[in-house]
């Protein structure tokens, strides 16, 4: 479970470049990256909505495994 301060400085980091706060968060080769990187390139506010969504509200820890683990995270 993250802290406190590493998800406010992800939610930060997501309303100004919202691709960047979700590969923090899920790894850059997930499906919510690839999702978010789509809708900021449609439009920025889409974009920003579904980066705090997919870091306040889904849970990595729940779908990944020892195979699908991005790389920074402890293992």
């Amino acid at each position: 479970m993250p802290s406190r301060c590493e998800i406010c400085c992800e939610i930060l980091i997501a309303i100004l470049l919202p691709p960047l706060g979700v590969c923090f968060r899920h790894g850059c080769c997930s499906v919510e990256f690839c999702i978010c990187l789509l809708l900021t390139i449609l439009g920025y506010v889409p974009g920003i909505i579904y980066a705090l969504y997919a870091i306040v509200f889904i849970d990595r820890n729940e779908y990944f495994d020892e195979y699908r683990r991005p790389l920074y995270a402890p293992a």
